[in-house]
């Protein structure tokens, strides 16, 4: 049976026109990060967010989505924050120690503020994976990234 991620439909009685959400986006990969963040908009706005209550920030990496994602999470009329990036792996350890420190960072930021903070980073091994991925083949995680926050504020 497909999930709500799947379906790219959540089941929820929840009025969101009123919410507002923020949307974190680290600017490296810009390609496959703006693709992400429009693939998230489209699926707030098809659950009922209004684009004025859609924030965007941006930060300039994947390593900065942690405490961009703190800030937003801690302004008070914000009631979930996805973080949007994308690591693509290169010849050094450098894409191991980003991603462990970026996984770790949001789920701390999750329990701190006690929001909903999604984890919406690409970590693949090439750009074409990442295309893939952004509104490609596999289609498009932002919008996954956006269900997922949809069901956490609805549990």
């Amino acid at each position: 049976m497909a999930g709500p991620l799947k379906s790219g439909k959540v089941k929820t009685n929840l009025n969101f026109s009123k919410k507002k959400i923020a949307i974190v986006v680290a600017e490296w990969n810009s390609e496959i990060t703006e693709a992400l963040h429009s693939g998230a908009v489209e699926a707030l706005v098809k659950h009922g967010f209004k684009k004025q209550n859609i924030i965007r920030k941006t930060v300039p990496g994947t390593f900065e989505l942690t405490l961009g994602s703190l800030w937003a999470a801690e302004d008070k009329s914000i009631s979930a924050v996805i973080s949007l990036g994308c690591v693509i792996q290169g010849e050094t350890p450098h894409f191991d120690y980003i991603c462990q420190a970026v996984a770790y960072g949001i789920t701390e930021v999750n329990i701190k503020t006690k929001k909903p903070v999604i984890f919406g980073v690409l970590t693949t091994l090439n750009k074409q994976q990442a295309m893939d991925r952004a509104g490609g083949k596999y289609g498009n995680k932002g919008e996954e990234a956006a269900l997922t926050a949809i069901s956490m504020l609805s549990f």
